[in-house]
């Protein structure tokens, strides 16, 4: 189905809002289809809209969240491709604990600096304490 104007944003905040409500109830496949097909309506280039920022964040919130660190990966630093990206430390964050998940020492620290530098140390707070004393043991 097309959607024109305003009609495309609206339809976006809805799977949004539905993906969301997945969330809550813990579905995060169904989740993660609806906040896909909210992505997948944007106008090219993409990159020019900043809800494809908080869409790929989510998507690879969620992909950390059920433990596919690759594709959380992918998508959050595809986030960062995006101009709004640049003060959300939560992206650089969640990118650092995905490449610290896949071994990526050295980047997930790069990650994790470029996260406090934006945030708080914070972040942390409700992290695996195992990220934090990475983190405190590198700096």
């Amino acid at each position: 189905m097309e959607y024109s104007g305003d009609e495309v944003f609206d339809r976006i905040e809805i799977l949004s809002e539905q993906g969301e409500a997945y969330i809550k109830r813990g579905k995060y496949r169904s989740a993660l289809q609806k906040f896909w097909k909210a992505y997948e309506l944007l106008p090219e280039p993409k990159t020019q809209y900043p809800s494809g920022t908080w869409l790929l964040t989510a998507i690879g919130d969620l992909n950390f969240i059920v433990g596919n660190f690759g594709a959380g990966k992918k998508n959050l630093s595809k986030a960062l491709e995006f101009p709004t990206a640049n003060k959300n430390g939560f992206i650089n964050f969640r990118l650092a604990q995905c490449l610290f998940e896949l071994g990526n020492k050295t980047e997930a620290l790069i990650e994790f600096n470029k996260a406090v530098k934006l945030e708080d140390i914070a972040l942390f707070d409700d992290e695996d304490p195992k990220y934090r004393a990475f983190f405190d043991l590198k700096i």
